[in-house]
């Protein structure tokens, strides 16, 4: 088998590169972060291996394609309209400017801006968490209007994040009050845990709220709030270092149910 070429491609987050004939038919992949090289067809092994061989970062197995888990064929079988993954940090609010920008001129900032501002930056740095195991899905859609920010589903549990914008402002948490600045205090808490417990009933596995504050100028805790964590979104990188609750396979099986839209609709 000769005139082999390298493609890389990502599919579903993951990078893989194709290893093609000249006729553009695949006969190989190789996924870097299983360390696996899938052959079509085993008599090319040889010429596989060499085209790959400056792109192999470390031991690799050989063989046919894997089986799908029940987790990629419910993938595989889903709608791409049903399908939660590709939405963007701040989906719905990009999706609402979009058809209503509002006025051109403003005696004060469109608080919607403000507030995609906060789920572009939790999300962004939400998003680094993929490569220690972890998916997220955002603008999570509920009936009623509502929606989780940020659901997180990784080797530590489930969380569902809210971003809050506070830049340059001093945050009083006072369970289950959240006070910005000089604004009226507002029962945030007691909607995160409304929130969370839909999730957990959609998922059938516990979903822990988090209130994620995007560069606050100071922050007050008076008590630790009841099942509620209050980080600054520089401290959601820490989210990394849980595990012991999920393992592997229960992660892609929650992130394949929780991806599909239909799931949120009865809750």
């Amino acid at each position: 088998m000769s005139g082999l070429r390298v493609v890389p491609a990502y599919r579903h987050g993951r990078e893989r590169l194709y290893v093609c004939r000249e006729d553009g038919n695949n006969v190989a992949w190789y996924d870097r972060e299983t360390g696996r090289v899938s052959l079509l067809a085993e008599d090319g092994a040889d010429a596989v291996l060499h085209a790959l061989k400056p792109f192999l970062t470390g031991p690799v197995t050989v063989g046919p394609p894997p089986v799908p888990t029940a987790a990629e064929l419910a993938r595989l079988t889903l709608h791409p309209d049903d399908d939660l993954a590709p939405n963007r940090p701040g989906e719905a609010l990009l999706v609402a400017l979009d058809r209503d920008p509002g006025p051109a001129r403003r005696l004060r900032p469109d608080p919607r801006r403000r507030a995609l501002t906060a789920e572009q930056t939790v999300g962004g740095t939400l998003d680094g968490l993929e490569g220690a195991g972890w998916h997220t899905l955002h603008s999570v859609p509920l009936p009623g209007g509502d929606r989780v920010h940020h659901l997180v589903i990784g080797p530590g549990g489930l969380f569902a994040v809210h971003a809050l914008y506070a830049r340059r402002t001093r945050v009083l948490v006072a369970d289950p009050m959240v006070t910005l600045g000089r604004h009226q205090a507002e029962p945030l808490l007691r909607r995160l845990r409304a929130t969370a417990d839909r999730a957990t009933y959609a998922l059938t596995a516990e979903v822990r709220p988090l209130l994620a504050l995007v560069e606050p100028a100071e922050v007050t805790v008076t008590a630790q709030p009841r099942g509620v964590r209050v980080l600054r979104d520089p401290e959601l990188a820490d989210l990394a270092r849980l595990g012991g609750v999920l393992k592997p396979a229960d992660v892609e099986a929650l992130h394949g149910m929780a991806r599909d839209r239909n799931t949120w609709g009865r809750v």
